[in-house]
């Protein structure tokens, strides 16, 4: 016979159905009498209670235990009261003698039943009017940004108003600092222009300029107009999208420069600065129309000076620049536009870029090696351009071998000019001006026109293997 561990077996009197403490006996069960209500003592088991003898178990079986039986007499499975409130009945129809007292949670039972529940609550349109013209309110009041109270609406709870989040992007305005590039930028740009330029021969090019002083003059490169020198149209736009015509005052094909002008051109002039006192490393930042992109601001540094750099189709037309190499993005259309230092000042004029070798004409970008024409020189020109339309550069009257290296080889003399007069003869290599290095053909023409005509240079050359030296006073020539 198997056993439960958790409950007590109950003993079942033969030839009746089992007993539990939900299903009340039959009529008349029992064979102990029921006591009158209010009384427990049917409940309570003691010594001088005689208990009846059960009888003797079939052999090999354990005696039975007597247990005590609580029972509320014939009623149905899950009794409740007549109707909430009702005393408990002292009697009921159908059932033999006295009932039995209330069971122990009686009490809770009759709270229970008197209880009421939450009623539901009505919704009252007039919350979502008035939710409405308070939110109207303060849309009127805060305009565009207004902040909405939201209220909601929970079951029985009235409405709650929403509680508002942290808030987002409220942190302090930018300021611009003094000497960043944002500030050079702010400053700058409403000086730099672009150029849109139309040859003759329906050529068209882009690139950049900037105002240099109130009479509406704008620098620029000679590249950048020169499709228009004979015949053609140069237009100026602003940095705030007007177009004007300009006219082309004059040109350098020797150091890359040109001046137009603008009659009544609404744009404030730059601030010069000082090239030579330019240092290796110091920040700087380019203003241009990169590719037609007009108003763009790159930044850098001066990665070199004093880079020989030449541009040019033809040794005639040929630009020889003593340039300021800097890492800032530049790119075709940056052409003419300024170079310019942390505080807001011109030191050079954006002229040209290396091309990685192999590059076909017209598919080169920035590599980070970008150069520019020393403002010390560009203004000289510029003020050249603008009094005679036209500029010098100076000469010692020689041509040099452009193939040789390892310094500048003479390769003819004019008669009469200030070479001729230093003493230096074809086949002399020069080595140095003023004690400057000069390595290559280029490295002496830039040398040369860092200087103005008339002044005196030194230089230091080798003939037939013997170290000498020559005073050069620089003749001048006009392009």
């Amino acid at each position: 016979m198997s056993t439960n561990d958790a409950e007590p077996s109950t003993p079942v009197a033969p030839g009746s159905a089992p007993l539990t403490g939900l299903t009340p006996p039959a009529p008349g069960t029992g064979s102990t009498p029921l006591t009158p209500p209010r009384s427990d003592s049917a409940y309570r088991q003691t010594a001088s209670t005689p208990q009846p003898a059960l009888p003797a178990p079939p052999e090999g079986q354990q005696p039975m235990r007597s247990v005590t039986q609580r029972s509320f007499g014939a009623q149905e499975p899950t009794f409740r009261p007549v109707y909430p409130g009702q005393a408990w009945p002292t009697e009921r129809p159908g059932y033999q003698g006295p009932v039995p007292p209330p069971p122990l949670d009686w009490h809770q039972q009759q709270a229970r039943a008197y209880t009421p529940g939450q009623p539901a609550k009505k919704f009252d349109n007039r919350v979502i009017l008035i939710a409405a013209i308070v939110a109207l309110v303060i849309g009127l009041l805060a305009g565009g940004g207004a902040a909405v109270t939201v209220v909601a609406l929970s079951d029985g709870n009235g409405p709650i108003t929403k509680q508002p989040d942290v808030p987002v992007g409220t942190g302090t305005d930018p300021k611009i600092r003094s000497g960043s590039v944002s500030a050079v930028a702010g400053s700058l740009l409403p000086s730099v222009v672009q150029l849109r330029v139309e040859g003759s021969d329906n050529s068209q090019s882009t690139g950049s300029g900037f105002v240099i002083d109130n009479a509406g003059h704008v620098l620029t490169n000679n590249h950048v107009v020169e499709s228009a020198a004979k015949g053609g149209s140069i237009q100026i736009i602003t940095e705030k999208g007007k177009s004007q015509t300009a006219r082309l005052v004059g040109r350098s094909p020797a150091y890359d420069l040109a001046v137009v002008q603008v009659v009544g051109l609404d744009a404030p002039s730059v601030q010069f600065g000082r090239s030579d006192l330019a240092i290796v490393g110091q920040d700087v930042v380019a203003i241009g129309s990169p590719l037609g992109l007009a108003g763009t601001v790159t930044s850098g540094i001066i990665s070199a000076k004093n880079r020989p750099v030449t541009a040019g189709d033809s040794s005639d037309q040929a630009s020889y620049i003593n340039a300021l190499q800097t890492d800032a993005a530049i790119n075709p259309g940056n052409s003419g536009g300024p170079l310019v230092d942390m505080n807001a000042r011109v030191i050079g004029v954006n002229s040209a870029i290396a091309a990685v070798r192999g590059a076909q004409e017209g598919q080169t970008g920035n590599i980070g090696l970008g150069f520019a024409i020393p403002i010390d020189q560009a203004r000289r020109t510029a003020q050249q351009l603008i009094a005679n339309g036209k500029a010098t550069y100076p000469v010692i009257g020689a041509n040099v071998d452009m193939r040789f290296e390892g310094g500048a080889r003479v390769s003819s003399v004019a008669a009469g000019s200030p070479a001729a007069r230093a003493g230096l003869r074809v086949g002399d290599v020069i080595t140095e001006i003023n004690k400057q290095l000069v390595d290559t053909a280029e490295s002496l023409i830039v040398a040369i026109r860092t200087h103005q005509p008339g002044e005196s240079v030194r230089l230091v050359y080798e003939r037939s293997g013997r170290p000498r030296q020559a005073t050069v006073t620089l003749g001048q020539q006009i392009g």
